[in-house]
């Protein structure tokens, strides 16, 4: 099994969300994460006040699939979550060793 942690734009959420259930993806987790990147932030003006955004806005999405899954997953979210423009996010794939469902008490694929 493999975990796939996604930190992408905020906007593009529900597309992913409705991509990653297209290919059958039951199930994942998310969290509003501030970060930053190759970007280093930004700057903005603010009733002519001009200050530092030192961390982006940033969506963290969790999921674990099947080994066999996992590529098509990354492939997805990587295609659904693309602008083209600086800030897009990142992916990371790490090896889970074991799954188990509380209320069930099922281990392994059976638990995802």
């Amino acid at each position: 099994m493999k975990l796939i942690i996604a930190a992408i734009k905020p906007f593009k959420l529900e597309d992913v969300r409705e991509a990653l259930t297209e290919i059958g993806v039951r199930g994942m987790m998310v969290t509003e994460i501030k970060g930053f990147g190759a970007q280093s932030g930004h700057t903005e003006i603010y009733r002519g006040a001009e200050y530092a955004v030192n961390f982006v806005p940033k969506i963290r999405l969790e999921v674990v699939v099947d080994s066999a899954a996992a590529d098509q997953v990354v492939e997805t979210i990587t295609k659904t979550a693309q602008t083209g423009k600086i800030g897009d996010g990142k992916i990371f794939v790490l090896d889970v060793q074991q799954t188990i469902r509380v209320r069930t008490g099922e281990t392994g694929s059976e638990a995802i």
